[in-house]
């Protein structure tokens, strides 16, 4: 077996999220999803030296992530490399043969690759190799222990599966403690944790880390002894406008360090960070291709075009179709909210559909246990908001369907990004309405073509229509409110705001509502929809 970026390490098999933390407003970007895939021209960095310019690693790839070149190959620990055999690791990525020997020769870098190609695992195996070689903390400080390694993350599901991965490589390092710091925990336990189990490799959210080192008596102190530095999915951190956090953070860690950056992309706001966090003379290593595709090759792109009204019997009608077809079928349903991911998610599981629902008002705990449980399982579906549309691995995901308009060209890229990984075949099928069909223009690059609607099965309809009668109306009422604020700010559909609650009251009975949800007087105003005709009023609101 080859190495991946795998959660587990068990199999060659990375979320994002779309709601807050526990702190205020401004920690809820660690749980938004904005994306920025533009491609910049490559850029070196500026120096007073010429020969302290940005080296450039143009890696030279083909279809396939995988190289031939062994673990073994590099100076790394031998239980670093027992745990890597166990976990049926043999052969690197790409990303990993072109990383790792910069890295272990103790520079900075900057890395771009492609999300599911083994970052996790390029930038945490160097990782443990400084930590070894690191001194043991002194008698005085084993309670509290210098952090050597710090990951931060853009969202917890990441964190997590950093975390999870590191212990996988750690195995046989029994003296090395990782922890994972993330909002959604309460802070005390963290704390209390941390206090009985001192870790040396720490992975967190940037929102939960300043808490820590704002709220917790000598965290950052130990952060003073941060030895490596990984920002992990740069891109994602910035877009989510954790910037001045990252600059904190940066601060906070000595400037004596080694720093990874680790980005799907490199638009301008990550090459200005770089200024911040790396050394001059960092190596850039580029392991994405000029001209190269966006999406995954061996992964099979339609759309389907078709009234509001369609929509829920098209998704029976597609998931009974695949599942025959695919005896170890596993789907992955991308809805535009957490409130509409809820609604469709009783939908299907009153269709008798082995369904599972992830979305950002679910706790904390329970998204990791449904992630992991989808993570390990097959013949299931994972019908979810944008929470898992980013970084997140699931192996052996058979069908991606989107539901709806997705936020941008790059929001379709991840999400589609769930299937066809570890050079597997996938599919990816997006479900528009009529008025929705101008967002493929900015997909016409894309090798994504139009299929045909099945035949309408009467049967099918009826057991939709059935369903969606036994669906808690309370659900249906927070999807109307949900799916009218999402479009609220879909600037083509918005413009028009009376055309706008015309399909809004056009989705409401798709539901099978013959009168739309009311909806407080306060939540219209806040969505500029005040006294516009065909929406109902909360009475005493």
């Amino acid at each position: 077996m080859n190495s991946d970026g795998s959660n587990s390490g068990r199999k060659r098999r990375k979320n994002a999220d779309d709601s807050g933390n526990n702190r205020a407003s401004k920690r809820g970007r660690e749980d938004k999803l904005a994306v920025d895939d533009s491609e910049p021209p490559v850029k070196k960095t500026a120096s007073t030296k010429a020969t302290e310019t940005t080296r450039i690693e143009h890696v030279e790839t083909s279809d396939s992530y995988l190289s031939n070149t062994r673990f073994d190959q590099f100076p790394l620990s031998p239980l670093s490399l027992k745990a890597l055999e166990d976990a049926g690791f043999k052969t690197m990525t790409v990303v990993q043969e072109a990383t790792l020997p910069i890295i272990l020769k103790g520079k900075d870098v900057l890395a771009k690759a492609k999300t599911g190609t083994g970052k996790t695992i390029a930038y945490l195996l160097p990782s443990i190799e400084a930590v070894i070689k690191s001194p043991p903390p002194a008698s005085t400080d084993k309670k509290k222990p210098s952090i050597i390694v710090l990951v931060v993350c853009p969202t917890r599901e990441l964190a997590c599966q950093a975390a999870a991965e590191a212990k996988t490589l750690l195995k046989y390092h029994s003296s090395i403690g990782v922890d994972v710091v993330i909002g959604g925990k309460k802070l005390r336990s963290e704390q209390r944790r941390m206090q009985k189990h001192p870790c040396r490799i720490l992975v967190a959210t940037p929102g939960r880390l300043i808490d820590h080192i704002d709220n917790t008596p000598g965290f950052a102190r130990r952060l003073r002894g941060v030895k490596v530095l990984v920002l992990d999915e740069a891109d994602h951190l910035l877009d989510m406008g954790f910037r001045r956090d990252v600059e904190r953070i940066i601060s906070a860690v000595p400037k004596k360090r080694q720093t990874f950056l680790f980005s799907a992309t490199v638009p301008e706001e990550v090459r200005q960070i770089c200024h911040v966090a790396l050394k001059q003379d960092h190596e850039f290593v580029n392991c994405v291709q000029e001209g190269s595709d966006e999406t995954h090759q061996k992964v099979t792109q339609m759309y389907m075009v078709a009234s509001l009204d369609r929509h829920f019997s098209l998704i029976y009608m597609l998931l009974k179709r695949h599942i025959a077809e695919n005896v170890d079928y596993k789907v992955i349903i991308f809805c535009t909210t957490a409130m509409v991911t809820r609604m469709v998610a009783d939908l299907l599981g009153q269709l008798s559909l082995n369904v599972r629902e992830i979305n950002s008002r679910k706790p904390q705990g329970y998204r990791t246990r449904v992630s992991d449980e989808f993570r390990k399982s097959k013949c299931i579906i994972l019908v979810t908001s944008d929470v898992s549309s980013r970084g997140l691995d699931y192996p052996d995901v058979s069908l991606v369907v989107q539901m709806g308009l997705p936020s941008d060209r790059k929001q379709y890229i991840h999400r589609l990004g769930r299937t066809g990984r570890e050079d597997k075949e996938g599919e990816g099928v997006l479900l528009l309405a009529p008025w929705e069909e101008y967002f493929l223009s900015s997909v016409k690059d894309l090798p994504i073509t139009k299929a045909s609607l099945p035949q309408t099965d009467p049967e099918a309809v009826k057991k939709v229509k059935k369903a969606l009668r036994q669906v808690d109306m309370k659900y249906k009422e927070a999807a109307y409110q949900a799916w009218l604020g999402y479009y609220t700010s879909q600037k083509k559909i918005a413009r028009d705001t009376t055309r706008l609650v015309e399909l809004a009251n056009e989705f409401s009975r798709s539901m099978g509502l013959s009168i739309p949800p009311a909806i407080s007087a306060n939540v219209l105003d806040k969505m500029g929809l005040k006294n516009v005709p065909g929406l109902r009023v909360a009475p005493g609101s």
